[in-house]
């Protein structure tokens, strides 16, 4: 066991953008899909977070449209719904003139009607709040919605901008964005018959995360670590995405999904991109999102011997009894769906040749924890004792942990007091709720923000959609072929499959401790 050291918080200025400089020009959000949970807890929420800090136009506005009437209750549960998204005094000022910017419009998706009226309704908000004609429609609906709702936009002229031809129009897309490489690209030629490829913003919230963020500025805005980040130095990486819930009432989406589909395809390869990624030539969209295709391209077809999959049974979660995944409510008794997907990666490129990445995601496990962990080489020589034996010391282990508890921790090794050289691995800690105190952000709030401002280096493209729908659409198939025969094969919170754990030892290798 390692002994940590934590990193105090020292009183350094940060380096800032004038708050002006990220305002957005006057618009519209219009949320397809407002009665869902998503508005009320994340996007709104996120919407007066930015209010607050002063990074919202004053002709702003919010309009909720979903099939039922909810035009007299809209803007009170998105007020409850701001109140209990963290952060928000009850008596703040600028609540009450926030809430009243927010206005509501019914309509079914298919009706031809609907989008005329809102049509027209948007016209009346321009008028009113004077938002200047600039929309950004916002699909928080199921994804067998998107590609309906984007064509009947278009057939109805509201992702054109205005008679005067001043104003802008972009579209966020919710994840998932297919369910393989076919069913990908149909989607993008379908959006993309009525929307330009700088109109849509396909959105991943994890991207949100400031400590994904802060990925690319440690590597690219530090001097001492760059030079390291390579085969020279690097032995292996791990990236982990465990959840110790389980599918939370979401059988029948979760049956058509699995854990492959959920969070490796998208959530785990775009942090991944992150770490591997060449420094691009500036940050701009375009630049980034170049370097991550690299990324992606350059990794080898994964064979399906370094795949695994699990499915969690009965178990205890926090001492108390759950039900297994084909207990959960809606889900197939005999059900073949996997709720753990770990797959090992090679990214044949001059700087990461022959060091095996990890990837892994999981339901039901011990813990809740998102981290990126990187294992250094051993000394060439070994000099130095451990704890008096001829053990090898531990290797030095950098751990980025995206959720929860934010933070970094560096562990290498230290001589303990005495008068012998033993040597003893010891943690330093970085908090961010220490440096730069706890935040209520939830993620959504750089997003929207870019989004509004038309930035898109934090969302995904059409090219790299399909590159990672490519990597994993072979594996996916191959399972649908040979259905597993021992699910479930982990309890309910335990660490997960024991066929996990043999995908590393196969290489002398073993998972870093949570």
């Amino acid at each position: 066991m390692a002994t940590t050291v934590t990193v105090p918080a020292t009183a350094v200025t940060p380096v800032s953008i004038k708050a002006d400089e990220r305002i957005p020009e006057p618009c519209v959000v219009v949320i397809f899909g407002a009665s869902g949970d998503l508005t009320k807890r994340k996007l709104l929420p996120a919407l007066y977070h930015l209010e607050q800090e002063g990074l919202l136009p004053k002709e702003f506005s919010v309009v909720g449209v979903a099939r039922r009437d909810l035009s007299a209750t809209f803007a009170p549960d998105m007020q409850d719904g701001i109140l209990k998204g963290g952060g928000v005094d009850a008596n703040d000022a600028r609540l009450k003139p926030f809430v009243d910017r927010i206005e509501y419009f019914a309509t079914n998706f298919d009706d031809d009607n609907g989008y005329e009226g809102l049509k027209k309704f948007l016209a009346d908000v321009d008028g009113k709040r004077g938002t200047k004609g600039n929309r950004l429609f916002y699909l928080a609906v199921a994804p067998e919605f998107f590609a309906d709702i984007i064509g009947y936009l278009g057939k109805h002229n509201l992702t054109q901008s205005n008679e005067n031809g001043n104003g802008w129009v972009r579209v966020v897309i919710e994840k998932p964005f297919g369910t393989d490489l076919e069913s990908a690209k149909k989607l993008n030629k379908d959006i993309n018959a009525v929307l330009k490829e700088d109109q849509i913003f396909r959105i991943d919230h994890y991207l949100g995360k400031e400590t994904v963020q802060n990925i690319l500025v440690f590597r690219f805005g530090n001097g001492i670590f760059e030079p390291v980040w390579n085969r020279n130095y690097i032995d292996h990486v791990e990236i982990t995405a465990a959840e110790s819930i389980g599918i939370e009432g979401r059988g029948p989406f979760y049956e058509k999904a699995g854990a492959l589909r959920d969070v490796l395809q998208n959530h785990v390869m775009e942090v991944l991109s992150f770490v591997a990624m060449e420094p691009p030539d500036s940050f701009e969209a375009q630049a980034v999102r170049t370097e991550k295709l690299k990324v992606w391209r350059a990794i080898e077809k994964i064979p399906i011997e370094n795949t695994v999959r699990g499915q969690y049974g009965p178990g205890k979660v926090d001492d108390k009894d759950v039900i297994g995944y084909r207990q959960e409510d809606r889900v197939d008794p005999n059900s073949t769906t996997e709720t753990f997907a770990s797959v090992r990666v090679v990214i044949e490129n001059w700087r990461w040749a022959g060091v095996p990445i990890y990837l892994r995601a999981g339901k039901r496990l011990e813990q809740r924890v998102t981290e990126v962990t990187i294992v250094f080489k051993q000394p060439p020589l070994h000099l130095f004792k451990t704890n008096g034996t001829n053990d090898k010391i531990e290797p030095n282990i950098l751990k980025m942990r995206i959720q929860p508890d934010e933070g970094i921790t560096l562990r290498f090794g230290a001589k303990v007091p005495g008068p012998t050289t033993n040597v003893k691995p010891v943690n330093m800690e970085f908090s961010y709720a220490d440096a730069f105190g706890k935040s209520s952000a939830n993620g959504y709030e750089r997003l929207l923000l870019d989004a509004m401002l038309g930035d898109a280096t934090l969302f995904a493209d059409r090219e790299g959609v399909e590159a990672t729908w490519a990597l994993f659409t072979p594996i996916l198939e191959a399972w649908a072929a040979t259905p597993p025969k021992n699910f479930p094969n982990y309890a309910a919170g335990s660490e997960g499959p024991k066929c996990a754990d043999e995908l590393l030892e196969h290489d002398g290798r073993a998972w870093q401790e949570l």
